[in-house]
């Protein structure tokens, strides 16, 4: 153990306090000022994720309204691998009631033990403790923990000053990591509002400029098509996962759904598999090119990315090259706000698919060329900072995630700025 480290268990720091169990007859999905923290909202690796909201407007009870910033940690966890069991992360400053729902739990940190919050959540997110929830979970299906197993983890922390200075250093690579997804959440309603604007709700063109088409009224010298006319569609498959050849020391991206979904915006940086040059002579359309337009066809649909790294695609992808009229940054859009077009020429009993064939006859409005190049000039900057900001923070989790085991198990240490910090706080 490090010199001045000490020996203790969670349970010496927090106890873990059970959510309320909110009837689903007041969930709804209309805005509410009130949201249920699910264990939907931890991101896989810990922290805070925002990006699909339930929001409830039943009685709330005071003991269970979450304040900024505390701590909780998820319970429950319905994926094969527990992608975010025991994970925590701290709740959103912002103007939203967070309420502590059922299979979360609360850390409420020990008053007469000095501790700092935001150490823990990283004190979380090492292997050790993970090791500790996920083999211990009960269950097949979801995976459960329970807050006696969370507080009987033991493990060595650092005086209160050096946990504080690695909260620090970590927690400023996290900090700027939010900082770029504020913005690209931003920069993302700036593209979907733009395009709303000028292809669904036609501004500015008045009623003696329109004229009456199978989609309804839409601007004179603007025509309707398919998409199976408009781009490229392609399918993909999975070459044999038993023959190694085509998958060890794989060199080429080779995505499936899961890719796409834990990326919050449509930008597919990287996969998780990779695969050979034998494995990707299998796949019949091959390696589809960097801008390539992936949407997941089932299970489910609706996932959306365009590609920054050349990629092969599985089974469960519609992929789309826009090298014609219409670009990878309009169909993105275009898809979007025709999800439920989409979903409803979807078929299968098992589960819900949508088929190229189904695809490619969906009917589509097509501007003049002047339109969409004009769109194109605007939005075009607006994806590609979305990009360069998804890159940055994925090399600055790259970074956390490599200093976070050596600073919380003292192999680096921060004495200098421990010092500093002490100067600062006097």
């Amino acid at each position: 153990m490090v010199a001045e480290w000490r020996e203790v268990s969670l349970g010496d720091l927090f106890k873990v306090k059970h959510g309320f169990a909110f009837k689903g007859e007041h969930f709804t999905d209309e805005p509410q000022k009130t949201v249920l923290v699910t264990p939907g909202n931890f991101a896989i690796g810990g922290g805070f994720k925002d990006d699909k909201r339930k929001y409830y407007r039943g009685p709330v009870p005071q003991d269970y309204v979450l304040r900024p910033e505390q701590v909780v940690v998820t319970m429950t966890d319905l994926s094969k691998e527990s992608d975010t069991l025991g994970y925590a992360a701290s709740i959103p400053r912002d103007e939203m009631t967070w309420l502590h729902n059922q299979r979360v739990g609360l850390l409420e940190f020990n008053p007469d033990v000095q501790t700092s919050p935001r150490f823990v959540q990283y004190l979380l997110r090492t292997h050790e403790y993970r090791s500790w929830v996920v083999g211990s979970a009960t269950g097949t299906t979801v995976k459960h923990t329970s807050p006696g197993r969370i507080e009987s983890f033991v493990t060595c922390i650092p005086p209160f000053e050096e946990q504080c200075v690695i909260a620090r250093i970590l927690g400023a690579l996290d900090d700027k990591i939010n900082l770029n997804r504020h913005m690209n959440q931003t920069l993302e309603a700036m593209a979907s509002g733009l395009f709303k604007s000028w292809f669904v709700d036609f501004d500015g063109v008045p009623p003696e400029d329109m004229w009456e088409s199978k989609l309804g009224l839409i601007p004179k010298g603007w025509r309707v098509s398919t998409v199976g006319e408009e781009v490229a569609i392609f399918g993909g498959s999975t070459p044999s996962t038993k023959e190694v050849e085509y998958w060890d020391n794989g060199t080429y991206h080779w995505a499936t759904p899961k890719d796409l979904s834990s990326i919050v915006f449509p930008v597919l940086l990287a996969t998780e598999r990779k695969i050979t040059d034998a494995g990707l002579a299998k796949i019949t359309s091959g390696l589809l090119p960097s801008g390539t337009l992936l949407l997941s066809s089932r299970a489910p649909i609706g996932y959306l990315a365009i590609t920054e790294v050349p990629t092969a695609i599985n089974q469960g992808f519609i992929a789309m090259k826009c090298n014609g009229v219409l670009s990878n940054v309009f169909m993105l859009n275009w898809c979007r706000e025709n999800m439920d077009a989409i979903v409803g020429n979807a078929n299968g009993s098992t589960f819900l698919e949508i088929s190229k064939s189904n695809f490619r006859p969906l009917p589509i409005i097509v501007p003049p060329a002047e339109t969409l190049h004009k769109f194109e000039q605007k939005v075009r900057p607006l994806h590609q900072r979305i990009v360069e900001n998804e890159r940055q923070s994925r090399t600055l989790a790259q970074l956390r995630d490599t200093l976070l085991p050596k600073l919380i198990s003292g192999e680096f240490r921060v004495k200098d700025e421990e010092q500093r910090f002490r100067g600062e706080t006097t």
